[in-house]
């Protein structure tokens, strides 16, 4: 177990996650099916070589409460300079945060959200 197979994400909306993970953060449709059996869309992206992020988009499930509840608490992205990706996202209308420097390696990192309030992370 050395590396990620997939990453999958509950998303309300098909159009915004489509639009924020794939258009805006431009990660490639790699398959896109519909589940009349439960009513479902799921939508696998590339994320790198290795690994996909996949998109289950569901109705009428319960919201976050908090990224700080048990369980996954947020996706990082490694980027190689954060103030550009950052600034991409910006221009892109994806606010985020002051960008800042992490307590134990010093690098540059920032946060930014999904459509569904998901944390998301730029990280050198």
């Amino acid at each position: 177990m050395n590396c990620i197979h997939h990453i999958a994400i509950l998303c309300s909306d098909k159009d915004r996650a489509l639009e924020f993970y794939h258009e805006k953060l431009g990660f490639p449709i790699i398959r896109s099916n519909y589940r009349p059996e439960r009513d479902d869309w799921k939508i696998d992206l590339q994320l790198n070589e290795t690994t996909e992020l996949e998109l289950f988009i569901m109705k009428d499930h319960p919201l976050r409460l908090s990224p700080e509840a048990y369980g996954l608490r947020h996706l990082a992205f490694r980027v190689p300079s954060v103030d550009a990706a950052a600034a991409e996202l910006e221009a892109k209308g994806i606010p985020c945060e002051p960008i800042r420097r992490d307590t134990f390696t010093g690098e540059k990192m920032t946060f930014f959200r999904d459509p569904d309030g998901l944390p998301l992370e730029i990280h050198e």
